[in-house]
């Protein structure tokens, strides 16, 4: 089981440590243990450390979905869901996904709430590239249209749950990792 995720009442924390972003190092416990820069943390023996996913929903029940960027050190051009990324340190989670929404899709988000807090994840790429993650799952909804930093977001769509279903049970290649993971425990 996973500790609590860190929470602050206060202002946000930087999330780097000047140009260099930090992601928070984990122990097998989910309790913070260290830090290291996010350019140097995905490889084939990738630490334990903290992250978070989004899905944005709308009021017609559907979710925007994105393709990353080809230029994504992980699973570059797969489809997944709204955005992804990593608290900085002592960053409060939902400021971290105010700050991505912003960063990935040019857009202000509200209504931040969890859906998966506990989640958690390994994948591997079949380049030997890992993923290793406690990554609590968030939805929100938008406030401006997406406006995709090109270097994050190679394409995106809205799509209806159930057809996001359909498709993942129809070929789940196209699809990241992580989404095929989150995907049923939303249902729950």
């Amino acid at each position: 089981m996973t500790a609590p995720l860190p929470s602050s009442s206060t202002a946000t924390a930087a999330p780097s440590s000047g140009d260099v972003e930090l992601v928070v190092l984990l122990a097998e416990d989910g309790t913070p243990c260290g830090t290291a820069p996010k350019a140097e943390v995905h490889h084939a023996d990738t630490p334990l450390h903290l992250a978070f996913s989004c899905w944005i929903l709308d009021a017609d029940g559907r979710t925007l979905l994105t393709r990353r960027s080809a230029a994504k050190k992980t699973w570059p051009g797969a489809w997944t869901n709204s955005f992804c990324g990593h608290p900085g340190p002592g960053e409060d989670p939902v400021d971290a996904v105010h700050r991505r929404a912003a960063d990935e899709l040019g857009v202000r988000v509200t209504d931040v709430r969890p859906l998966v807090p506990d989640f958690r994840y390994r994948a591997v790429m079949p380049d030997g590239t890992v993923e290793n993650e406690v990554c609590p799952v968030f939805a929100a909804r938008l406030l401006d249209d997406p406006v995709p930093d090109p270097d994050e977001v190679g394409d995106w769509r809205w799509s209806a749950m159930s057809q996001l279903r359909a498709d993942v049970a129809t070929d789940p290649a196209p699809f990241s990792p992580w989404l095929l993971e989150q995907l049923p425990q939303l249902d729950a």
